[in-house]
């Protein structure tokens, strides 16, 4: 289990450079508060920094450096795991990133991402997803577990269950089977050779017991045949690979423009169908409404046709700048066929070249022979013929032996690739968990007073059920039956975690949770579950609205701002 003990920064965001530090063990529940932009979340952002090098929240790098100061950003997050004790470090201008393990540095890696790797995968055991997915609920950029793709939810519970290990289990067996079949191409390539060579030794051998002196002129011919018909085909080659040289470069350097070009296209479409959107909803709203909803006062006629013009001006200029788009995105995909149909071209002509480069060398190998059989007497030819045979039919076991190896290691591989695939092992595994995984869920929805059936399958897909039996889904829900969702499913992972004591951590960060859309029955409901936790759980509850949350915690931190820089009030 991961315990978080201190965080502390400075000249980060918008504090300043006197250091800030937040011990996260001390007491089991803390509330924190403070004006907007007074700091609240900062704490979230600098662990999220400090351990992934990434904000919580959807900001730059460059944007975590506090602007007025612009150096010096420091961050150091202080936890123990097992009974190892480790501090991370990271910093601005200048650049740092160090994990120091009892006192002592761990040798860096040549790069910063290796580093990373060994910080994520053998001392936290866990990513920046499932990490937020465990510790944190917020209502910013966080992003729930129900509104994950298919592929990043599979990552956050392959985590929880510990079995990613599979994961790389079955990266490392693709690429013993991507070796296997390289050396499977290999083996045959030289076995084809090798049995070329033998026919054509025994060719050479019955040629040479029917050698006679005249069909010697036969064997002039049939060098002068093949010399004719070698240059034909390194003419040939020599042309095709003038007409490569010439399109290649161009045609590749044309078809990256034309993908990029391409790519832009889709973009600004994607940027018109958005404003388009806005301008709809805006015309929409003057259409519908003759007072303002908020403050019910009436909306002038005036205005309401002056926007409406004006929205449908707009949207006659994004219609016809996304035909626009529209027309030079069909040209480029023509332009795109076009140069692929070169491309295929020019891949053509070089299995020719190929084709054409093993015909002569086959004529040439034909050559030497049919030259040897007319500068050695055909007895003593014959003799060291044979044994020549006898030596590639040899090599050619040899090849076949290799190739069954080969083959049965291949046949292994296969097999281990199809239990290691996403429906083999891993799904058996996750089928053991998912009742249990279902049941907290559900457990934790009627704490929220929340009385709905919540069931995820092996795919990870959801079926939510009403009293009424009626299937739903996530988004069939208002953003309060939303929120309660979201945290049956954190506390259900963090529960799970300390069951499997995969990724178990103290610490529990809940950012604006209560400010959002619970109402009072789900914030009384869900302090009743932070009241349950475990005495070894940390709450970080962050909110603006400390006035009804005050004395339902232990420890109350206030954020504010002092000369443009934020501190803890003392």
């Amino acid at each position: 289990m991961i315990m978080f003990e201190i965080v502390r920064w400075k000249n980060f965001l918008s504090t300043g450079n006197n250091t800030t530090e937040i011990q996260l063990n001390k007491t089991k529940s803390t509330l924190i508060v403070g004006h907007n932009g007074a700091g609240k979340s900062t704490m979230l952002d600098a662990i999220s920094f400090g351990l992934f090098g990434k904000p919580h929240r959807s900001i730059t790098k460059p944007q975590l450096l506090n602007s007025v100061n612009n150096k010096n950003c420091l961050v150091e997050v202080e936890f123990s795991s097992g009974k190892n004790k480790y501090k991370i470090v990271r910093g601005i201008k200048p650049s740092i990133f160090e994990i120091w393990k009892n006192g002592t540095m761990i040798n860096q890696s040549s790069h910063a991402k290796e580093y990373q790797k060994i910080l994520e995968q053998n001392i936290l055991k866990l990513n920046h997803k499932s990490f937020h997915q465990i510790v944190v609920l917020g209502s910013g950029s966080f992003i729930p577990f129900m509104q994950l793709p298919g592929g990043h939810r599979r990552e956050v519970i392959e985590d929880l269950l510990d079995i990613n290990v599979f994961s790389r289990m079955n990266q490392l067996c693709k690429e013993q089977y991507s070796i296997i079949k390289e050396s499977l191409r290999t083996n045959q390539y030289e076995l084809d050779i090798n049995n070329n060579r033998i026919d054509t030794q025994k060719k050479y051998i019955k040629d040479v017991k029917i050698l006679t002196e005249q069909n010697l002129a036969s064997k002039e011919a049939k060098i002068s045949e093949h010399n004719t018909e070698i240059e034909s085909l390194e003419k040939e080659n020599t042309s095709l690979a003038a007409e490569i040289d010439s399109k290649q470069g161009p045609i590749e350097s044309r078809l990256n423009e034309l993908h990029d070009k391409k790519q832009s296209l889709l973009q600004y479409n994607s940027t018109f169908r958005s404003q388009m959107n806005n301008i709809t909803k805006e015309a929409k709203f003057y259409e519908d409404n003759e007072s303002c909803p908020t403050c019910s006062q009436d909306i002038d006629e005036i205005l309401r046709n002056e926007k409406l013009s004006s929205a449908k001006a707009k949207a006659k200029e994004l219609k016809s700048a996304m035909d626009s788009a529209s027309l030079e995105s069909t040209a480029v995909e023509q332009s795109i066929e076009q140069v692929t149909a070169d491309l295929t071209d020019i891949r053509e002509k070089q299995q020719i070249i190929h084709s054409n480069s093993r015909q002569i060398s086959s004529l040439r190998v034909q050559i030497d022979s049919i030259k040897g059989e007319l500068e050695t007497s055909a007895v003593a030819d014959l003799n060291d013929a044979h044994k020549e045979l006898k030596n590639l039919e040899q090599t050619r076991n040899s090849f076949m032996e290799t190739k069954f190896a080969l083959n049965e290691k291949q046949q292994y591989n296969q097999v281990i690739l199809e239990m290691l695939k996403d429906t083999g092992i891993k799904t058996k595994i996750i089928k053991q968990y998912l009742p249990a995984i279902n049941q907290l869920v559900n457990n934790y929805l009627q704490t929220l007073d929340f009385f709905i059936h919540f069931n995820l399958d092996e795919s990870f897909q959801e079926t939510l059920r009403s009293r009424h039996r009626d299937a739903f889904t996530y988004a069939s829900f208002s953003e309060g039956e939303k929120q309660r969702i979201d945290l049956a499913l954190l506390f259900t992972w963090r529960q799970v975690a300390k069951m499997k004591n995969s990724v178990a951590t103290n610490l529990l960060i809940l950012d604006e949770t209560f400010d959002s859309s619970l109402d009072h029955d789900g914030v009384d409901n869900l302090m009743k579950i932070l009241y349950s936790l475990e005495d070894d759980t940390n709450t970080f509850v962050i909110s603006h609205k400390g006035e009804i949350l005050d004395g339902k915690f232990q420890e109350k931190l206030e954020f504010v701002k002092d000369r443009n820089f934020s501190k803890i009030k003392t």
